[in-house]
């Protein structure tokens, strides 16, 4: 059996964190979003995979090559217009020849999942994996009777369930008749939904199977949610170095040619990746992922957040419950608020958060001023300077200049 995954999409809700890269590459406990699928996807017996991609296609084609070195092999089929997710499934049919599991590559999802998706419509039909939330307004809403999917809705006010469409189906190759018979949804897209609601009310059975390790990643501040729980299962290793007076504590994993340098904490769950140099005297606390090539530095203090690659962070600054793209530059003493006063949960362009603590979203390039401030809640496009002393918040564009 061979995995599809679908990654060919921006994921527009995640800018700007997507001008430059695919939603599916942007990275949780140290690893791109579609490495953990593709991960669980191995985990639970299958080695052949065809991913569908699109929008900046070579950081999926670069990263992963032929699969070779996580031991599968890997496909590629490209959708050059994003027109939705049964245009994108059509691209695969050439190299389709059986049943094959499909999965939206920016899922959250483990291996027992994956599986038991795989074994239940196993020479039966094919097969939806859903999953109960508490805000089915914002999703694909499934209606079922016995073990049949009925009606798959659009997203809507008042949806009459709170079971949703999570992302992982077994299909097989009887769908892409239905794929070539679906027309344009309200979104002027071609929805895979569209195409299975075209199969039910044909009597095709469709059968479901409940999903119960899934999480949702929309907005940048749910990665840092997503990054928290992949973090729980980290694996505690220290490739690096790591200089007298350093303080490890709980599962810390240092990459290869990084120095955490005299002076330095870090309380576990914390990943560093490869050829860092951290320290001395700084504070790195729970559920931090620092990519490769970063720099911390003297009397830093980060908590539970994401710091991309090729990121620096020199000196006298906090950094809490934030996400860092790549090229970043935080001038001394930059500090980034995560609380509000009344401690109410942080909005982010009037949308709830949903978190207590939530810092900024700074994008690729981004570079500050000695005492520069950010609030909390603030999201900054590429390639913005915040100079010396000055207050950043709100929605701010890409190649802004805030003095």
């Amino acid at each position: 059996m061979k995995a599809v995954i679908l990654a060919a999409g921006e994921g527009k809700r995640m800018r700007p964190l997507t001008y430059l890269r695919p939603k599916v590459m942007l990275p949780i406990a140290g690893k791109p979003i579609i490495e953990h699928l593709i991960e669980e996807v191995k985990a639970s017996g299958i080695t052949e995979f065809v991913i569908v991609v699109g929008y900046h296609d070579e950081t999926i084609r670069n990263y992963f090559a032929d699969g070779g070195d996580w031991g599968i092999e890997i496909q590629y089929a490209t959708q050059k217009k994003q027109l939705g997710t049964a245009d994108a499934l059509l691209r695969v049919e050439n190299l389709i020849d059986d049943e094959f599991l499909m999965l939206n590559g920016d899922t959250v999802v483990d291996a027992r999942d994956i599986k038991r998706v795989a074994e239940a419509g196993a020479g039966r039909g094919l097969t939806l994996g859903l999953t109960e939330v508490a805000n089915p307004e914002d999703y694909g809403v499934i209606e079922t009777e016995g073990e049949r999917v009925v009606k798959i809705h659009e997203k809507m006010p008042n949806p009459p369930t709170n079971i949703i469409n999570a992302g992982v189906y077994l299909l097989n190759e009887g769908v892409f008749a239905a794929l070539r018979e679906t027309g344009s949804s309200k979104r002027g897209e071609f929805e895979l939904t569209d195409s299975l609601q075209l199969l039910i009310d044909a009597g095709e059975p469709v059968l479901w199977c409940r999903l119960d390790h899934w999480l949702d990643v929309s907005y940048p501040w749910d990665l840092l949610r997503a990054n928290e729980r992949m973090m729980e299962v980290i694996n505690p290793l220290i490739r690096g170095e790591t200089e007298e007076n350093v303080v490890l504590r709980g599962r810390v994993a240092v990459g290869a040619g990084t120095v955490v340098k005299s002076g330095s904490c870090i309380e576990g769950p914390v990943i560093i990746g490869s050829n860092c140099k951290i320290g001395p005297n700084c504070y790195i606390r729970p559920n931090t992922a620092i990519g490769n090539n970063c720099h911390i530095g003297n009397a830093v203090e980060i908590k539970n957040s994401i710091i991309m690659d090729h990121t620096k962070i020199p000196h006298l600054s906090y950094v809490g419950d934030s996400v860092i793209a790549s090229h970043c530059n935080l001038g001394a003493g930059t500090k980034i608020a995560n609380l509000r006063f009344d401690e109410a949960p942080v909005k982010v362009q009037g949308r709830d958060t949903g978190r207590r603590k939530f810092g900024a979203i700074l994008s690729d390039g981004v570079k500050t001023g000695i005492n520069a401030c950010i609030d909390a809640g603030t999201v900054i496009g590429n390639d913005t300077l915040i100079g010396p002393g000055a207050l950043a918040y709100g929605y701010i564009e890409a190649n802004s200049r805030i003095f």
